[in-house]
């Protein structure tokens, strides 16, 4: 009986210890120099949806993936440094047809080595690639079914 009672402290310790408060994704903030084009860039370039910004003014809009998670976009003269290693990353079904959408925009994109026009094929079986939305951050879209 002991043991029993020892087992089951065990797996509730080990059950409640990863995410005891089941944290999710809600939204992330990214300051843009020019919100018309970012906005322009997000719905019209990755298709997301505009929602409803709960009254934060003019200077604030946001998306809602379809996931629910939100991106939210606030326009601002903050300088950011932008990088590869630190990006949004989006999946999709189909990511041979949407390489083929970036070129019908003239939007380059690029393997995680930067070469240009490909794709990287992870050890996994994912493919995957990085371009830049219109301030110069990194997006990456990969063929993930997470």
């Amino acid at each position: 009986m002991k043991n029993r009672n020892l087992a089951i402290i065990i797996l509730f310790a080990a059950k409640s210890a990863t995410n005891p408060f089941k944290l999710r994704k809600d939204h992330d903030t990214v300051r843009v120099k020019d919100l018309n084009a970012s906005v322009d860039f997000y719905r019209n370039i990755l298709g997301l949806d505009q929602i409803d910004n709960g009254g934060l003014g003019d200077h604030i809009k946001w998306f809602r993936l379809g996931n629910k998670v939100q991106l939210h976009l606030v326009e601002s003269d903050t300088v950011v440094e932008k990088n590869k290693g630190v990006h949004s990353a989006f999946n999709t079904e189909n990511l041979s047809e949407f390489m083929e959408f970036l070129r019908t925009k003239n939007i380059p994109f690029e393997n995680g080595k930067g070469e240009k026009d490909t794709f990287t094929n992870r050890p996994d079986g994912i493919r995957q690639i990085y371009f830049q939305d219109s301030d110069d951050y990194w997006i990456e879209v990969n063929d993930s079914n997470v």
